[in-house]
């Protein structure tokens, strides 16, 4: 078996590494600070324009028919740029649900506007009451044919421009996966900041209402249409952390080869040679094994191992290499004119979002025992 891209997925992964970087400088990010906003337009557009969104989205709703694979090389290079974009919670969160297991009304109103860039969705997949993202603790109780939802969300990302929420709640028989308006009544909004400073939400819902055209899976299918939407959006996450430690790296190294002490280059010292050594073992364990559970998914087989492999290796590894970033580049790591700082705090964030290293080779563990 041959692990590398096909010509098509070369072409993709170039046309998106120069679209981002062409457009996410480190003085466009710093003029978005300045602002106070946490949304890149431009790029968003850009990606749009070059009908890059649409890669997972089906061809009959706007979309090119790629799979999971193609959105990772997205996802990387969003990671690469650290572009404050809703590129996972958008594209894999919430679209991929809707274009496999949505209603054909649900596709035509959700799917050509998310391939043109005109629709953002995003996604509570962090329950307040559960530890476990495969296992809600909201509770959602029939109304009519729709739901009313009673429960916490936090760290829900860009929901200020989102037009709907992707979430599951529990309800009797098995699980609830619907598309909540944010501005249905019902709905609290407090505001969260992430660990990379991000303006994340936390929801509480007291009976907000879920309309019947906006259920997405019942009880009878919501348990594996939230199973769907976590396993890629916990591939996209590792896709996200591997761009971001990549491009750390590559950082390191060439700051390693500039930076002289004692009259040389620090990268000539043996200590420094062998931290970029490891940091590059881990950057390789990070892709490899993140690919791999990308191509199980669109091969459509077993995965579930794969998955949190690729997502323990994201956090274990991506924390590893940003250290040594930060240990090589010393107090320029630290300093906010120069930009290794927010892939430090990105990746900090990426780490910990739906389980941490140890969480995540816990219920590795659980799974193995299993089976």
């Amino acid at each position: 078996m041959k692990f590398q891209l096909s010509d098509d997925q070369k072409s993709i992964a170039e046309g998106l590494k120069q679209i981002l970087e062409g457009i996410v400088t480190d003085d466009s990010l710093k003029a978005l600070g300045k602002e106070g906003v946490w949304f890149h337009q431009r790029a968003w557009q850009a990606l749009g324009e070059a009908e890059m969104l649409g890669l997972g989205l089906p061809e009959a709703h706007g979309g090119s028919g790629f799979g999971m694979l193609e959105l990772c090389l997205l996802l990387e290079q969003v990671g690469r740029t650290v572009a404050p974009i809703p590129a996972l919670e958008t594209l894999v969160s919430a679209a991929l649900p809707i274009a496999h297991f949505g209603s054909d009304a649900q596709k035509a109103r959700f799917l050509p506007g998310i391939a043109k860039g005109e629709t953002i969705l995003t996604a509570a997949l962090v329950d307040g009451g559960s530890r476990d993202p495969f296992v809600p603790a909201a509770t959602a109780v029939r109304d009519g044919q729709g739901y009313r939802v009673t429960g916490s969300f936090t760290n829900v990302a860009f929901l200020d421009r989102a037009e709907r929420v992707l979430l599951a709640a529990k309800t009797e028989g098995g699980v609830m996966v619907g598309l909540l308006d944010p501005k249905a009544a019902g709905v609290q909004v407090a505001s969260q900041r992430g660990t990379n400073t991000e303006p994340l939400s936390q929801l509480t819902l007291t009976g907000a209402l879920i309309a019947a055209d906006d259920v997405l899976g019942n009880a009878t299918t919501g348990a594996g249409i939230l199973s769907f939407a976590v396993q890629r959006t916990l591939v996209g996450m590792a896709a996200m952390q591997y761009g971001v430690a990549r491009q750390a790296l590559i950082m390191s190294a060439r700051y390693a080869t500039e930076r002289k002490q004692f009259g040389q280059p620090i990268g000539m010292f043996q200590a420094v040679k062998q931290r970029l050594g490891d940091a590059y073992i881990d950057v390789q364990c990070m892709e490899v094994t993140m690919l791999q559970a990308a191509f199980k998914l669109d091969a459509e087989r077993d995965a579930a191992a794969d998955i949190l492999t690729a997502k323990f290796w994201a956090a274990e590894g991506g924390q590893r290499v940003l250290f040594a970033a930060q240990h090589i580049h010393g107090g320029m790591g630290f300093d906010r004119d120069y930009p290794l700082f927010r892939y430090f705090l990105k990746g900090k964030h990426l780490e910990f979002t739906l389980g941490g290293a140890n969480e995540t080779l816990e219920r590795l563990g659980l799974l193995l025992a299993a089976s």
